[in-house]
C-alpha cells in the first residue's frame, strides 16, 4: 500500500520507502488492560504554586493552585497533595493553567476552578471546572474567552466567588475580558455589562456587609465597590492608583489590600513590580493608611502581593518583586502599626528534597511570593508560594518573638517541574531528567529525591541530557546560563565537568532567542553531536575541546533539530528532517550526514514528529508522526506504517516481556481513534492501553520505558514532573 498517498521516491543505495503495513494482521486491535498505578516520582521542584484557599468553615480542607500544574487538595493524613486534575485530556490541556479556585462556604463539598493557560488567539479558550465531590470528579463550562493561568497577573486574586449569600451566583473575573457572572451554579456565566474594568486582579465580598469589591488591572489600577451584587460599581474614595494584587477582610471588618506598580505592564505580578504598598482602610469612617512594612525611598523596591489575617488577629503580608536585599514575609500583630520580618526567624527543613535545600543555601523566604493564607481553625498554619514550591509554618504563633519559627516543605505530590528531556539508560542511572528552572537529576532509587545525581547549578534551565549506550555512565547535557552551556559526566552523574568548548552562540542584544539545544553522545562516548537552537549540526571527536559544523545536515534552521545516537553502533547518528520529510545518518561521528530515508510525511510548527532508536538493537527506528507511527528494523529499509495507530505524539522502549525478546513499545497516541499511553509486547503488532479516563495528566512531554524493569514507563506530563507507572499486581 502507499503510505498516506505518499508516491515511491527511489534513489542512491539505502533509500528507503514507505510502502508496507507492520505488524501481524491478526493481533492488530487494541485492547483495554487493568490501568496502570501512577505515582511521582520525587526531586523537590514544587514550581510557581500562585494561590491557595482553606474552606473557610471545615477544618483540614485546603486547596491550592498552580500556573501550568492544575489544582491539588491537601492530605492533612496522608501529608500529600492529591492532584484533582489529572483526567483532563489531551485536547483540554490547556485547562492545566488554573487561574483561580473558589469554595462554597456554605458546602464544602463544592469546588470551582477557572482554568486556561494563555490569552493569545491561538490558544485554546478557557472553561470553569465545578465539582460537588471536592475535586473528585468535574463538570465543564466553556467560556467564550481566553482565560491567562499561566500569563502575568496570574499570582493575584483570588478571581472568582461564590456569593456567601446566594451559593448560586458566581464571579469571574477575568484577564482582559471584564468581569462575569453566573446565577445557575457555574453551568453558564455572562459579562456584567456595569464591570469597572477589563482586567480584573481581584474579587472578594465583605462579610460583614455583603459589598462586592472588584480590583482593576486596567492602567493605573483601582478598586471599585458594588452595593447592589453587580449592578452598578463606583470606585473605592482614598484608594491607590496602583494595582491591587490581593485582599483580606479582619474580623472588624478592616479591609487590608496589597498593591504593586509596574513599569508599563497592566498585569504587574509576578514579576514586573517596581513599587507598590500595603492599605487598610477603616470599616467605620472609610479611610486608607499606608501601612507598608518598608516604604518608597528607604532602599528596598518592588510591591506586595500576599495577604491574610489569621484566627488570632495577626497580619501577614509578602512582598513582591523585591531582588534586593530579597523577597520577605512579614507579620504584624498590631494591624500594620509595626511589622516584624519572618526571613529574620524563619528555620527551613527541606532535608527529604536535596534540590531545594541546595538551591537555597541562605535560606531565604524565596522569590516570586504571591501568595499566602493562614489557616482558619490553626493560627499557626501559614501556607506561602514561591516560585520553587511552597513552605508551611508549623508555628507562626511565634513570629515577633525570639524563637525560631519552623517551616516545611510540604510539597511530596506537588511537583511542577517542566521537563525538557526524559531516559531511562541502558545501565548506571534509573533515570535521567532534564528540567527547566530547577535543573533536573540522575536517579538511582525512583522512590526518594537524589541527593549525587542533581544537575548543577540546580538554579537553571537544563535542556538536554543524553547517555552513551554502552558506557551509561557517561553522561552529558546542555545547560541554559552557565558557560560553556554543555557539562559531561563519567560517573553516573555524581560529579560534573564542563565541557572544553562550545558550538552555541548565545544572542546578542537586539537578537532574537535561541536556546543551546540538544546533544547527543554515541554509543562508546567517542563522539559528541551538538544542535544547538536555530543553528546547525556540530560534531566533536576529542571530547569538546574542538567542534565542526556537520556537513549535509538538514537546511531550515527554524525547525528543531534533534539528533539521535545508534546506542550500540558507535559514532553513528541520525536526525529527522521534518520540513524535507526525511531521515539523515552519520557514520562518522556527526561529521557528515547522507539521507538514508525519503517521502516521510513533513511536520511544520507545533506539529510533534520524533525520531526514536531502540537502544538494544542497531539501526532500528521508529517514527512518531502526527499521522501515525511508521517503523522500520534496519536503517536502511523500508519503513512501515503500524496498524490502527492513528496518531503518535511520542514513543519510547522497554524491557521486554520474555526474555530476548523484541523490546516492550510504549506509545503516547492515538489507536483506533482512542488517545491514550499505550504498551505493545508484540512489535507493534497488537496495543494495550494502559492510563484511564481518570489519569489523561493533560498532555504528556515525555515518554520513556524502563530498559530493565519490564512494564515500568516514565512520563512528564506537562507541569506535573516526573511520574512512574506499573502495571497492576
Amino acid at each position: 500500500m502507499i503510505f498516506n498517498g505518499m508516491k515511491s521516491v527511489v534513489g542512491g543505495a539505502g533509500l528507503a520507502l514507505l510502502l508496507a503495513v507492520s505488524g501481524p494482521a491478526a493481533s492488530a486491535a487494541a485492547a483495554e488492560a487493568a490501568p496502570y498505578a501512577w505515582t511521582s516520582v520525587p526531586y523537590g521542584a514544587g514550581g510557581y504554586v500562585d494561590g491557595f484557599v482553606y474552606h473557610p468553615r471545615e477544618k483540614g480542607l485546603l486547596y491550592a493552585r498552580t500556573d501550568v500544574g492544575g489544582a491539588y487538595r491537601y492530605d492533612y493524613a496522608g501529608k500529600r497533595w492529591i492532584p484533582l486534575l489529572d483526567h483532563l485530556p489531551r485536547e483540554d490541556a490547556d485547562l492545566m493553567g488554573v487561574l483561580s479556585l473558589a469554595v462554597d462556604p456554605s458546602d464544602p463539598n463544592k469546588l470551582y476552578a477557572v482554568c486556561g493557560l494563555y490569552l493569545q488567539d491561538w490558544a485554546r479558550k478557557g472553561a470553569v471546572l465545578r465539582s460537588d465531590d471536592r475535586g473528585a470528579t468535574w463538570k465543564k463550562t466553556e467560556l467564550p474567552i481566553h482565560v491567562g493561568g499561566n500569563a502575568d497577573g496570574r499570582g493575584t486574586g483570588e478571581r472568582l466567588m461564590v456569593d456567601p449569600a446566594d451559593p448560586k451566583t458566581i464571579y469571574f473575573g477575568s484577564n482582559q475580558d471584564g468581569l462575569w457572572r453566573s446565577t445557575d451554579g457555574g453551568a453558564s456565566f455572562s459579562k456584567l455589562a456595569a464591570s469597572p474594568a477589563k482586567a480584573i486582579s481581584l474579587v472578594i465580598f465583605a462579610p460583614k456587609t455583603g459589598e462586592l469589591y472588584v480590583g482593576s488591572a486596567d492602567g493605573k489600577g483601582g478598586l471599585f465597590v458594588s452595593r447592589d451584587r453587580g449592578g452598578s460599581f463606583q470606585p473605592v474614595a482614598g484608594a491607590p492608583t496602583q494595582l491591587p494584587q490581593r485582599a483580606a477582610f479582619g474580623a472588624d471588618g478592616t479591609l487590608y489590600v496589597t498593591f504593586a506598580e509596574g513599569d508599563g505592564q497592566a498585569a504587574v505580578n509576578p514579576s514586573h513590580a517596581k513599587g507598590g504598598s500595603v492599605r487598610r482602610r477603616d470599616p467605620a469612617t472609610g479611610a486608607w493608611r499606608d501601612i507598608s512594612p518598608s516604604k518608597a525611598g528607604e532602599g528596598a523596591q518592588g510591591g506586595y502581593s500576599g495577604v491574610d489575617v489569621g484566627p488570632d488577629g495577626m497580619l501577614v503580608v509578602s512582598t513582591l518583586d523585591r531582588w534586593w536585599p530579597h523577597d520577605d514575609v512579614f507579620v504584624s500583630r498590631d494591624g500594620g502599626a509595626s511589622w516584624s520580618a519572618l526571613s529574620r526567624q524563619a528555620g527551613f527543613s527541606a532535608e527529604a528534597y536535596p534540590w531545594l535545600a541546595q538551591s537555597n543555601p541562605e535560606r531565604k523566604m524565596g522569590g516570586w511570593i504571591s501568595a499566602l493564607s493562614v489557616n482558619p481553625f490553626d493560627a499557626d498554619e501559614m501556607i506561602y508560594g514561591h516560585g520553587g514550591g511552597l513552605w508551611v509554618s508549623r508555628n507562626l504563633t511565634a513570629a515577633g518573638g525570639d524563637a525560631p519559627v519552623a517551616f516545611e516543605a510540604r510539597i511530596d505530590n506537588l511537583e511542577e517541574g517542566a521537563v525538557t528531556q526524559l531516559a531511562s539508560p541502558t545501565g548506571g542511572p534509573t533515570l535521567l531528567a532534564a528540567m527547566g528552572d530547577t535543573g533536573g537529576a540522575a536517579w538511582d532509587d525512583i522512590t526518594r529525591s537524589p541527593a549525587n545525581g542533581l544537575f548543577r547549578p540546580n538554579t537553571e534551565t537544563n535542556w538536554s541530557v543524553d547517555y552513551a549506550g554502552q558506557k551509561p555512565g557517561f553522561i552529558v547535557r546542555t545547560t541554559n546560563a552557565t558557560k560553556p552551556n554543555g557539562v559531561y559526566s563519567v560517573d553516573a552523574g555524581a560529579n560534573w565537568r564542563p565541557l572544553p568548548a562550545s558550538p552555541y552562540k548565545a544572542p546578542t542584544e537586539g537578537q532574537p532567542w535561541r536556546g543551546p539545544g540538544v546533544i547527543a553522545v554515541s554509543a562508546k562516548g567517542s563522539a559528541l553531536l551538538w544542535a544547538p537552537e536555530k543553528d546547525a549540526g556540530y560534531a566533536s571527536l576529542d571530547g569538546g575541546k574542538t567542534w565542526t559544523a556537520s556537513a549535509g545536515w538538514p537546511a531550515g534552521r527554524d525547525q528543531a533539530l534533534v539528533p539521535v545516537a545508534d546506542k550500540v553502533v558507535e559514532r553513528v547518528f541520525y536526525v529527522l528532517d521534518r520540513v524535507a520529510g526525511r531521515i539523515l545518518v552519520s557514520v562518522d561521528g556527526g561529521l557528515t550526514f547522507t539521507a538514508i530515508a525519503s517521502g516521510l510525511p513533513a511536520t511544520q510548527g507545533w506539529e510533534r514528529a520524533q525520531l526514536a532508536v531502540v537502544p538494544t538493537r542497531m539501526r532500528d527506528l521508529w517514527i512518531a508522526l502526527p499521522t501515525g507511527l511508521v517503523h522500520s528494523r534496519d536503517a536502511g529499509a523500508p519503513f512501515k506504517s503500524v496498524r490502527k495507530v492513528d496518531a503518535a505524539w511520542s514513543v519510547s522502549f522497554g524491557a521486554p516481556r520474555e526474555k530476548d525478546g523484541y523490546p516492550t513499545v510504549y506509545l503516547y497516541g492515538k489507536v483506533e481513534g482512542r488517545g491514550g499511553l499505550w504498551r505493545s509486547d508484540d512489535e507493534g503488532g497488537s496495543w494495550t492501553r494502559i492510563n484511564d479516563d481518570a489519569h489523561q495528566f493533560g498532555d504528556i512531554h515525555g515518554l520513556a520505558g524502563d530498559l530493565l524493569d519490564y512494564g515500568v514507563v516514565y512520563i512528564a506530563p506537562h507541569g506535573r514532573g516526573v511520574l512512574v507507572g506499573r502495571p497492576p499486581k
